[in-house]
């Protein structure tokens, strides 16, 4: 299928690693011009030469104002921003008890504030030109819990309310926002939660954790030209692990 994209512009936020990486690389591959951010500025910049994204930038998610400035950096280099994925790492493993005030607001910093800056940054343009695509990387803990994520459970579902509300908005004006709801998908995010091989095939359907780049395909898909009529909706890629709808 011609997703009909390429030229469009780019800015893929958390791309230098795991699924925001390879989304990064999809959008790339359908000939997108692509800007990527993370805080690490040696590891985006070997994202950059990988992948062959035209530009990389160094922020930090959780610093109030880097989503404005991404989406500034992401203009400038690229002359606009058509697309916006944005993605960010999941707080620290806790139970409810032992999440301090301190990480409440950093969680709410990284995940949600820094969404909402992004989208309100890069909106204007993509109304005015009438053609936009904004694509919000939540987690399948958005509609079903997982223990001990209470911070991510919490705020990643919020992020769906947003999906919903903000598409509602703007969708008469050629935008649309969709949320991608990841399972067990091979990351680093695994392997810091303790998750092996082993313990996902006794959880999910396919028997098996789902590769980035079989994410990345949805995301790509929902980015598209062809995909024009699909928004306001919350997408899972897990294998069949949800069982809510």
């Amino acid at each position: 299928m011609d997703l009909a994209i390429a030229g469009k512009r780019a800015l893929v936020l958390g791309a230098s690693a795991g699924l925001g990486k390879a989304i990064a690389e999809a959008l790339v591959a359908e000939g997108v011009r692509v800007a990527i951010v993370s805080r690490d500025l040696a590891r985006i910049t070997a994202t950059q030469l990988a992948i062959g994204a035209e530009a990389a930038f160094a922020l930090d998610l959780d610093a109030p104002g880097a989503g404005e400035r991404a989406v500034e950096l992401a203009r400038a280099a690229l002359g606009g921003v058509d697309i916006v994925c944005i993605n960010t790492g999941g707080p620290a493993k806790a139970p409810f008890v032992d999440v301090t005030p301190a990480v409440w607001q950093q969680g709410f910093q990284s995940l949600f504030l820094s969404a909402i800056a992004t989208i309100q940054a890069a909106l204007p343009q993509m109304r005015a030109q009438q053609w936009g695509r904004i694509l919000l990387v939540t987690s399948v803990a958005a509609k079903e819990p997982m223990p001990a994520l209470t911070v991510s459970n919490a705020l990643r579902a919020g992020l769906l309310g947003l999906t919903k509300s903000l598409s509602d908005e703007v969708a008469a004006d050629g935008v649309t926002v969709n949320a991608l709801l990841p399972g067990f998908t091979r990351t680093s995010r695994m392997a810091q939660l303790g998750l092996t091989d082993a313990h996902i095939a006794g959880q999910v359907p396919a028997r098996r954790m789902g590769e980035p780049a079989e994410f990345a395909a949805l995301a790509a898909f929902l980015a598209s030209q062809p995909a024009g009529y699909i928004t306001g909706q919350a997408i899972a890629c897990d294998g069949g692990w949800l069982r809510s709808t």
